[in-house]
């Protein structure tokens, strides 16, 4: 049988004010009503998981206390950093549809991403560079999801009818030292100081060859300073999951075969591309099993219609062996 906390008591009068009965001030989220004899129409935004218990004063008061079920309490509090990205908003997305096991936060750099996935009060606006505009996001949160990543810009100007081939940049400020080190690091830093419990960070494949084309783009070394901020999280003593992934599709997810391995081995594969759907699904169970716990792993799925759509991901988690 589950377990339950009792709120104290608290009634109303016809002003609305509302008073604690032998305890300290209590802010009541519901209308109480005079309702003599019966508990009345109480707002229906309680919880299924509450009951209510009602007793009636001699003045004709309603009196209302809430039994909150011990596993509404457990709700995991999850901060998605880079919130704002398309892979992003699909894990933030996730986590507010699955009310009943996360209360989910969003942090994203600017006024218009948070207007953009429609973030209400649960979506704060930081820089990831700046270590104090993050702390209000991560303070009190159980969980870090990071997928925050320096984005290169094409040079404008570029003609394929030419054969000219693309060229590109990162902008002031934003080069993968900036994003993908330093911010990533900040990030780690302001965990550990407020008591994160767990931290999945997304990666890339491709971090063991320093020829890898990505990091010539722009001349930014972006899989060199992720894979710095990876070793980093891993020396910081709190427990972790690191996702390296493969290339990223805009497709459905849930219908592939996902497959894990190391060392960039999917890499001399056919099979190294993924969904952003499967990847942002996968952060989340990470943070359901302790076999996910203290693992890196590289992420792709085989295609469409060949093999088994991963359901078991207990069993995902416990084929990986690599902790970095």
């Amino acid at each position: 049988m589950a377990t339950a906390t009792r709120v104290p008591f608290v009634s109303t009068t016809s002003s609305g004010l509302r008073h604690c009965h032998k305890s300290n001030w209590v802010e009541s989220s519901f209308p109480l009503i005079r309702q003599p004899g019966s508990l009345g129409p109480v707002n229906k935004s309680l919880s299924s998981a509450s009951s209510i218990l009602a007793k009636t004063n001699r003045r004709g008061f309603t009196r209302i206390g809430v039994v909150v079920f011990a596993a509404m309490a457990d709700l995991s509090t999850v901060l998605v950093t880079g919130a704002g990205g398309r892979t992003g908003q699909i894990v933030y997305k996730k986590l507010k549809e699955r009310a009943d096991q996360f209360v989910a936060r969003g942090l994203v750099r600017t006024e218009e991403s948070k207007e953009k996935i429609r973030g209400a009060d649960d979506v704060f606006v930081g820089d990831i560079r700046d270590a104090d505009s993050i702390v209000p996001a991560i303070h009190g949160v159980d969980a870090l999801i990071i997928l925050t990543s320096a984005v290169p810009r094409m040079k404008p100007g570029y003609d394929p009818a030419k054969g000219q081939r693309p060229e590109f940049y990162f902008e002031e400020g934003a080069f993968p030292e900036q994003v993908d080190w330093i911010g990533q690091k900040n990030q780690i830093d302001v965990a550990k100081t407020a008591g994160v419990k767990h931290i999945v960070l997304v990666g890339s494949m491709g971090g063991t060859d320093p020829n890898h084309p990505l990091n010539s783009l722009g001349n930014g070394n972006i899989l060199v300073w992720k894979r710095k901020a990876e070793q980093y999280l891993v020396d910081c003593g709190i427990p972790y999951t690191i996702i390296r992934a493969g290339g990223l599709q805009d497709r459905e997810g849930g219908i592939r075969e996902l497959l894990v391995g190391k060392d960039d081995e999917l890499l001399k594969t056919e099979t190294k591309t993924i969904t952003r759907s499967d990847v942002a699904e996968v952060c989340i169970q990470a943070l359901q099993f302790e076999e996910a716990k203290f693992k890196a792993f590289d992420l792709a799925s085989k295609p469409e219609r060949v093999g088994t759509p991963t359901k078991d991901f207990k069993a995902l988690f416990s084929q990986v062996t690599a902790r970095f």
